[in-house]
Parts: C-alpha cells; structure tokens; sequence
C-alpha cells in the first residue's frame, strides 16, 4: 500500500506541476527572446481568432465642443468619413488638369488606340503612323483600320481605358479617366484595408495619404498605362481576402465551446441542436465565460459559402487579363489565404491544422480563386472570341493548326491558347535596350525613373517666363523620402512578422514579394521602374505600419507617446513636402530650367 501512496503521490505533484511546465516555451523560442520574438498570445481563443476594434475615444472631438454623444456618433462615423476625405483630396490632385500634357505620352501610343479599336471592331485594330498626331491635333481624323495588330497584352485593361473614351470622348481627359478614377479608387482602398489591418482608423487614412502623396502612384494614375489597372485590382483582391480571413475566424469563433457555463459542443457540430446553439449564443454575448479550444470545431468543421474569396479570385482573374504579372499576385494570394486558414483552425483547437486545412479548404480555395480568375480571364477575350478579324483569330482553321492536334476542343480555344504561347515567347525574349530600362535592384531606390514626356520652350511659349527658358517634364518618380523611409519599413515589417509572429506584417510583405520579386527572375529583359507601381500601396501599408510603432502602442506614457508622435508628424510633413516639391515634374508644369536641374537629385534621373 505505501508502495502505491509513493507512486500516487508523484502521479499528483507531476500532476500539480504539468501546468508550469505547459507554460514554459521551448528551449529554441527562449533564445530567440534575446532578439525580439515574442510566443503566441495566451488570450481568449475568441479574442484571438477575431480581434476586436479597439473602443475610440472621443477626446478630439470634445476638444472642439462636440457632447459624448455627439463625439461617439463622429468617432464611429470617421470609419467611413475619415477615408472618404483623403480619397477626395487623392482625386482632385488626380484630376486636377487631367488633360494636360495634351500629347499622346509614352507608351499611350498603345493602349488608347487599343481601347478605341476594342469599342469599334471587339479587337486591336491597325492605326496609321501619323495616328498620334491626328489625335491631338484633328481629334476627328481617326486614322484606324480594320486589319488586325499584333498585341501582346490581355484586353482587359484595355477595355476600362476604352470606357472613359466612350464617355469622353479620344482626346487625352478620355483615355486617362478611368485610370485616374481607379487610382482615385484605389487610395479608398488602401485606407479601409489598413484601418481593418491595423486596426486603427488614423494608420488607415495615414497608409492612403502616403499613396495619394506618392508620386510614382500618382503619375500613373494620370497616364494611360496599364499597370495601374493591375495594381487596382491586386488591391481589391486583397481587401476581399481580408474580408474573407475576419468572417471565417469568426464562424469559428462563434462555433467554440464555453469554458465557464458552456456546453461542450459546438456550434459547428452536427449534433448541436439550434437550441444549443442559440443558447451559447446567449451565453457568449453575457460574458458567460471564455471560449476554450476545441479540435473537433478545428478539424472538422466546414467554413461554408465564402463569397469574399470569390470576390478575390474574380479580382485577381482581372488582374491577370490585364497584365500577366498579375499571375503571380494569383498564386501568392490564394497560398496565403489557405495559410490563414490553417492558422486560424490551429487557433481553434486542431490537432492537424495543416491536414484539416488541405481537406476541407484547399479545393474549395482553389475553386474560388484559381477556377474564378480563369473565368475572368477568358470572359476578358469575349470581344476577339466572338469577331473573327482579330489577330490569330483563325489559326485553329489553317494548316498549322490542324497540325498542332487537340482538334477536338473549339477552334476559338486553340487559337486563343496559341496566341498566348506567342505571346509568352515574346515577353521572355524582349531584351531590346531602352534609354529608361533598369534593374529591379536599384527599384525600391528609385534608380532610374522614366520620362513620359520632355519638352523645352522658350520664354514666352507654353506658359514659360523664365528668361533662360524653361523644362516641362513627365517623370514617374515615387516621392523619394516616401520610397527611402519605406525601405526601413520594410525591414521592420520582415521583422514583425519573422520575430514577432504578427500576421499583418506578413501579409504586407506577400504583397511586396509577389509584385517585386518575380522580376528578379527576368533581369536580361527590358523592365521598368513604372512595373513597381503594383507593390507601392503594400509599401505604404508598411510604411504606417512603422509609423505607428514609432508613434507608440496603446499603453505608453504620455511622453513616449509625444514624442513618437512628433517624430512621425515630422516625417510625414517631409514627405508631404517632397511631393509638393516634385509636382511640377508629375505634371508637366513648366519651370526655369535651373529649378528642373535642382530638382535633377541624381545623374541617372536625366
């Protein structure tokens, strides 16, 4: 008998200590400490599937004699009224003297003449070589034929050029009006993503102030390219993933058990009755205890209809019909979100996150985005699909098609599957130097920007009265001290994210990753500095990620909070100066030729 009083006595003290050793990380996250990492979280697992919006005050209201009730109602109403406002200072910055330069810039020698033939024929159209003159100079002499042209860019982009061009006719207002409202658009964006990214209106309405006040962003969004249609709808798919990750965490949520006063099922079982569920219902909102994890509500429950996600995928298929980079903002999006997904089941109990995840998620992922954007993608063809003139339109029908074989599936579809292939060999094959190329090395620098347009007029032309004779100039530049302070933001979010497990800064860094780094892997062939424009919302983002850091988190003492205060109202007043600084070169303004060479920083932005 003392034999066995020994061995249940010890049973009960490795009983009574199994919690402290539960408690203690392992050895490897213990070292780790000494460089900033910090363990997951012991909150409520509720708390930590869906973090709640932090109460706001309403003190700067009262400063301005606003009642409690009067400042609640304005706090709450700044989610909304707070972004609205930066977009209407973002579009009438946009759209202020939209038609100037009244030239075709750069390469709007395509895209315009593309979209105006889309709304014509259904397909690219050929155009006289005099065309570009005729335009802005006899707007009613369109010199455009129906043979077809070869390109070799998706038409969606095209498309929503061509809209504005409806609207407004082919004059330079026409062809950059829809880019202007979808960069407009896109700052609107920006701000309601990071306001749920970050949880805070202000660092929200920071990140879509720094976009309206990028210059690169900006001179893309007056110009008639089509990588800001790209980077528009990279963001939305984005938002939408957002959307999508905060409603599945909370079904999860709201399916687990109670730890105090709960039942022991879940909502999410299929043994719970609707009463039950109704009751933890209850229950949860009276603060009847909280929630415990649960690994059948992990593993096995189904997340169900996830229209947000199909919102993604049609966003990115879009993407991709209008560049291909967009691609690759494809496959990192819909791996990141599968991610979530067995992140947020880890959260909620599973014992196989990864397995459960791939199971009950990883095909219906897949079918949302993947499945999704294809569709989009070839709905973006309609008009060469359902015309017969466009270029390779017939291909299928000739010799060298029937030879290529699968002569079983649509003409249409293997034409179309041809031209692609041709495509492709001509992205990866153009490697014709160019006076502006560069390297996407000295990208995030801002190394080499490119001139959309350049003149010299003389005093007394064009608006010139400086004696020596003036510079009117176009350059897609990023506001420098914006680009430069976001590449220290993006070492902190690789930090944030590497040490200290935060999910927000990753998903910051997949947006830079996947619109930055597949450059990499075409260094011979003629890219641009403009190509970066994709990834320069994710930049701010981080960018206001850092400044609230520096700000300080909610907590601090008020002179820790001051002072970070300062330090990040400095630095954005900096930025806002350099913007200004640099807008006659967004704009074509014409100013001395001593300012323009002033303004010159660097001998490769000549």
């Amino acid at each position: 008998m003392g034999r066995v009083t020994s061995d249940t006595t010890a049973t009960d003290a490795a009983a009574q200590r199994a919690p402290e050793l539960a408690e203690q990380p392992p050895v490897w996250q213990r070292r780790l400490r000494r460089f900033g990492y910090l363990g997951r979280p012991q909150a409520d697992v509720r708390a930590r599937l869906v973090p709640a919006f932090p109460e706001p005050s309403g003190r700067l209201w009262a400063v301005f004699g606003a009642g409690p009730d009067a400042a609640a109602r304005l706090t709450r109403w700044s989610g909304w009224a707070g972004p609205l406002l930066v977009t209407l200072f973002a579009g009438v910055l946009r759209f202020w003297d939209l038609g100037s330069p009244r030239k075709v810039i750069f390469d709007e020698t395509y895209y315009p003449k593309d979209a105006w033939s889309l709304l014509q024929y259904g397909y690219e159209g050929t155009w006289a070589k005099n065309a570009n003159d005729a335009l802005v100079g006899h707007p009613s002499q369109i010199l455009l034929s129906p043979e077809h042209s070869y390109v070799v860019h998706p038409p969606m982009g095209k498309w929503l050029i061509a809209l504005g061009e409806w609207a407004f006719g082919m004059n330079p207002f026409g062809w950059r009006f829809m880019v202007a409202l979808l960069g407009t658009l896109s700052v609107l964006l920006i701000c309601r993503i990071g306001r749920r990214l970050m949880r805070s209106t202000a660092l929200g309405c920071l990140a879509g102030t720094l976009l309206a006040l990028d210059g690169l962003h900006f001179v893309m969004s007056r110009t008639a390219l089509l990588d800001l249609i790209v980077m528009f709808w990279v963001v939305a798919a984005f938002g939408c993933l957002l959307v999508d990750r905060d409603h599945t965490r909370a079904r999860l949520a709201a399916a687990l058990p109670m730890g105090h006063g709960g039942t022991s099922r879940s909502w999410g079982s299929p043994r719970a009755s609707e009463a039950e569920r109704g009751g933890e219902a209850e229950n949860a909102e009276n603060g009847g205890g909280p929630a415990r994890p649960d690994d059948e509500v992990g593993d096995r429950l189904r997340l169900g209809w996830r229209p947000w996600r199909i919102a993604a995928g049609l966003c990115l298929g879009l993407s991709a019909a209008t560049k291909w980079n967009g691609l690759y903002f494809l496959a990192a999006f819909a791996l990141m979100s599968v991610l979530w997904d067995v992140a947020a089941r880890r959260t909620a109990g599973a014992r196989r996150p990864f397995r459960s995840a791939v199971r009950r998620d990883a095909l219906p992922a897949f079918g949302s985005t993947v499945v999704v954007a294809l569709a989009a993608y070839l709905a973006s063809w309609s008009g060469w699909i359902a015309t017969k003139g466009g270029y390779y339109r017939d291909w299928a029908t000739t010799a060298d098609g029937q030879r290529a074989g699968w002569t079983w599936l649509p003409d249409w579809l293997r034409s179309l599957w041809h031209y692609q292939t041709e495509v492709y060999s001509f992205h990866t094959g153009l490697t014709t130097p160019h006076t502006y190329q560069s390297n996407p090395w000295s990208w995030l620098v801002l190394g080499r920007p490119v001139s959309y347009f350049y003149e010299d007029p003389k005093a007394g032309q064009d608006g010139c009265t400086a004696a020596e004779g003036c510079a009117r100039e176009v350059l897609a530049l990023g506001t420098p001290l914006l680009w430069w302070a976001a590449c220290f933001a993006l070492l902190y979010v690789l930090y944030r994210w590497l040490f200290q497990r935060d999910w927000r800064a990753g998903a910051i860094a997949c947006g830079i990753a996947a619109g930055y780094l597949p450059w990499f892997l075409y260094q011979e062939r003629t890219i641009f500095l403009f190509y970066a424009v994709v990834f320069v919302p994710f930049l701010c983002l981080a960018l206001a990620m850092m400044i609230g850091a520096i700000i300080g988190p909610p907590g601090s003492s008020e002179r820790r909070r001051t002072i970070g205060a300062v330090g990040a109202g400095v630095l954005v007043l900096l930025i806002a100066w350099n913007f200004v600084y640099f807008y006659p070169l967004y704009t074509g303004m014409p100013i001395p030729k001593s300012a323009w060479h002033h303004r010159m920083w660097f001998d490769t932005w000549v």
